[in-house]
Formats: C-alpha cells, structure tokens, sequence
C-alpha cells in the first residue's frame, strides 16, 4: 500500500512540476504590447496646447487619439517641443512626431517620412497690432522673427534677400510673439490657423497681414526610421477611417469653428 501511495504522489509531482513548466513556458512567450512614443510640440494652438484647465489639447493630440483608437494600438505622447521632438526622434528616443509638421521636399531628402497630408497650412506674416508695416516692401532694413527648423522660416528665408530683412530664429512662438510685442522684431512669419488661434486665445496685439500668405503645404505625422513604417501605415489607414465617419470634421469644427 505505501508502495502505491508513492509512486501516485511521484506521478502527481511529475504533473505538476510539467505543468508548472509549461505555465512558465506560455508567460515566457507573452509578447508585451507596444506602446509608441510620440513627441510633440509645447505651445503651437490650435493643434497642441494647455487650455484654462491645464489639459494638453489640441487638433494634433485629438486626432493621434482619434486614429489610435480605430487602429487599435497604444501610445504615449511627450509634449517636448518642436526641436526637441525631432532630436528624440533622431536619437531613437520617439517613434514618431505629430506638431503641425508641414511636408516639404527638402524635409523628405533630410529623412523625414511623412504620412498622408492631414490638414493644409499656408504661412503668413504678422505685425505689432500698431503697425504701419503693410507688406514685404516696408521691411527692408529691418528685423523679423521666426522659429526655428519651421516652414515659416523657411518662407521668410525665401524673400529675405528679395525685399532686404534680417532674421532672428527664436525656439518657440511664445518667444517669438513677445518679440514682436516688445518691438525687438517688427514682424513674425507663422503658419496661419495658429497665429489665428493665438491672438484670440491670447488677446495679443498682433494683426495678420493676408496679403502675405504663401500657396502653403500639407501637415504630416513624421517618423525618422524606415522600421517605424508600421506606424505610419496604421496613422495612414486610420486618418481614412475617421475622414469617413465624420470624426475628423467634429475634430476640426471643436478647433476652428
């Protein structure tokens, strides 16, 4: 009797001792859920910013929310700023990068890799509310601001030496308003809908001058590493989606009116 008492408890451990390996074997297998990281810009309203509540909102951060919940994958969004995001893109440390980013040619040589266009921008030139500043023509000899690595410095790169200004790169618009304000610079090029939005939202004393808007150019969700494609091809399929059941035109209607 003790003989069979023994070799069923030797047959219970062999059991669970294989069935325990087993376990073991399945949660070594498990594959973690990726978890994108998505860097963005601090202050850049209506597409990203921090309203009267303290909550970061915008186009960008609600569209990026939109698409990820069709697509059905994570992500973490990083307000970084605009230099900052594309450097943590650079350095691996981000995935990919929604900030109002205007596809250009030059970007795509550079290596940026754009997704589908998701809203059209042009830039423009704003001044001091006071101004007598009426166009290109009046700046000759005089200062204006921009914002580094954008596509408004780029335009005013453009007509630099045409109309004869100087340029100063500033980091982020805020900077780049005061200065505007203070009368260190007598005009600030910017893309249009978010100069709109900060004059309202903030109650500065600025004026577009719409006689200085250029054709502009398509906003896309940009990666720097062909092995995030993945991304892409989910924002792509996603951006089609909520175009088609009307999520994208609430989004911009919230924003833009």
């Amino acid at each position: 009797m003790k003989k069979v008492i023994a070799i069923m408890l030797c047959l219970a451990m062999t059991v669970c001792l294989f069935a325990g390996c087993a376990a073991g074997k399945k949660d070594d297998n498990k594959e973690t859920e990726k978890v994108w990281v998505v860097g963005t810009d601090t202050a850049f309203n209506p597409f990203e910013y921090t309203n009267a509540k303290g909550e970061f909102v915008g186009i960008d951060v609600d569209l990026l929310a939109a698409i990820a919940e069709d697509q059905g994958f994570k992500y973490e969004l990083k307000s970084l700023g605009w230099d900052a995001s594309i450097a943590a893109c650079n350095a691996g440390q981000a995935d990919g990068m929604i900030a109002g980013a205007s596809i250009t040619e030059k970007r795509q040589k550079d290596g940026w890799i754009f997704s589908d266009s998701y809203y059209t921008c042009t830039q423009t030139m704003t001044v001091a509310a006071d101004s007598t500043i009426k166009g290109f023509e009046d700046l000759k000899g005089l200062k204006v601001a921009v914002k580094r690595n954008t596509q408004g410095a780029e335009y005013a790169e453009s007509l630099k030496e045409k109309y004869g200004f100087e340029i100063t790169t500033y980091e982020d618009s805020d900077t780049m308003y005061q200065a505007v304000l203070g009368g260190q610079e007598v005009a600030c090029f910017e893309d249009t809908p978010v100069m709109k939005a900060s004059i309202k939202t903030g109650n500065l004393a600025l004026k577009i001058l719409d006689n200085t808007a250029n054709e502009g150019s398509g906003y896309g969700f940009a990666i720097f590493d062909a092995n995030n494609q993945e991304l892409v091809d989910m924002f792509n399929k996603g951006l089609a989606n909520i175009k088609a059941n009307g999520t994208y035109d609430k989004i911009l209607a919230e924003y833009l009116g």
